[in-house]
């Protein structure tokens, strides 16, 4: 049965039909949820919350066809929630892949999973919830913006400061300005 059909079912009261809906998501709003909040119990908690008004709001969804990023920006602004009223909690997370890497080192990647997750921490969560939805769940920017109800330019500014905070972050050092070269062209 394909998506619409789900929703329209689901706006009807059909609990199997939103139970269908979820389930295929879940995995995927949860890992944007720990890369959000840093924390694998807020995490299902501000899934949870999402899920609970969803099913609530759904009558009032107009677009059955925008159903997932209307759940990705409940998703979102429920751990923005959370972080709102847990201010000074200090959090981490434990990142979990969502496709097994094939084969490798497994010291070095462990490395790079502690560089990336000591990254994550340093940024606000606001910019987390850019990185996570355009990198984790796949989504282009003017989706991005839309779930997030910011302008295109913010969305863009967001990521490009978060890429370079984590770039920062991992290297220790700040972007340096692209040096002159000779025609008028930047390095």
């Amino acid at each position: 049965m394909d998506q619409r059909a789900l929703v329209e079912r689901a706006r009807k009261g059909d609990h199997d039909a939103f139970t269908t809906l979820l389930d295929v998501r879940l995995a995927r709003l949860d890992a944007a949820a720990r890369l959000i909040l840093r924390d694998p119990e807020l995490a299902r908690d501000a899934v949870q919350e999402a899920s609970i008004r969803a099913w609530r709001d759904l009558p009032g969804l107009r677009d059955p066809d925008r159903f997932d990023g209307w759940l990705h920006r409940l998703v979102v602004n429920a751990c923005l929630d959370l972080v709102r009223r847990r201010r000074r909690r200090v959090i981490e997370v434990e990142l979990t892949p969502l496709i097994s890497p094939v084969a490798g080192d497994a010291t070095a990647s462990l490395a790079d999973r502690q560089l990336l997750d000591d990254a994550l921490a340093r940024l606000d969560p606001g910019h987390r919830a850019v990185v996570a939805l355009h990198y984790l769940l796949g989504m282009p920017l003017p989706e991005v913006a839309a779930t997030l109800r910011i302008p295109l330019g913010t969305a863009k500014s967001r990521l490009h400061y978060a890429l370079a905070a984590m770039r920062q972050s991992v290297t220790g050092e700040a972007d340096r300005p692209r040096e002159a070269v000779t025609g008028g062209q930047l390095a």
